[in-house]
């Protein structure tokens, strides 16, 4: 686990493939990786790859360690800033099933951060701008229970939220 990397804990990420389902099969997309917990999980239940974006060299080390120790093969990972990656994964025709998004956050800096300008949002109007979810996918949102995240955003729906103490998730799936 790479130092001053929040990982997502255990019983969240148990949520999410609760509330999510049968992932096997599913191309999984992780921005802001960090230890890459949850795409190893969604690996761990059968998706059928992972891509991981993350720009922390601790973290990239992290994931590459982990990568070798268990031999997998169905992985990339991203060295590069997300909103880069976003408009590269799209004008390289990349679609996924699932994304993944858990933007650095401190409770400290998501209570006093004007809702608009979190790490969050920004990432939200860039997925929207660039279509790499596919038809009947979900992006599932990692956030800070105070960072409110809009109903509609991005082209997307909110169609679930789920609070885990000050952890909130929403996930989303493409607007009708």
């Amino acid at each position: 686990m790479p130092k001053g990397i929040r990982p997502t804990q255990n019983r969240v990420r148990k949520a999410i493939f609760d509330i999510l389902g049968d992932v096997r099969g599913l191309s999984f997309l992780e921005l802001f990786a960090g230890s890459g917990a949850v795409g190893f999980e969604a690996l761990s239940r059968g998706a059928s790859g992972v891509a991981f974006v993350e720009e922390n060299r601790h973290a990239q080390l992290a994931i590459n360690s982990n990568i070798r120790a268990l031999k997998l093969e169905n992985c990339l990972l991203m060295s590069r800033r997300v909103e880069e990656t976003i408009p590269f994964l799209h004008k390289s025709g990349k679609k996924f099933d699932l994304i993944f998004m858990d933007a650095p956050y401190s409770k400290v800096e998501a209570s006093s951060k004007d809702a608009d300008e979190s790490l969050t949002k920004k990432t939200l109007q860039i997925l929207g701008s660039y279509d790499i979810l596919a038809p009947n996918g979900f992006l599932i949102v990692q956030h800070f229970k105070s960072d409110k995240l809009d109903k509609e955003s991005a082209g997307m729906h909110l169609v679930k939220e789920s609070k885990y103490g000050d952890t909130l998730l929403s996930f989303y799936r493409r607007a009708s």
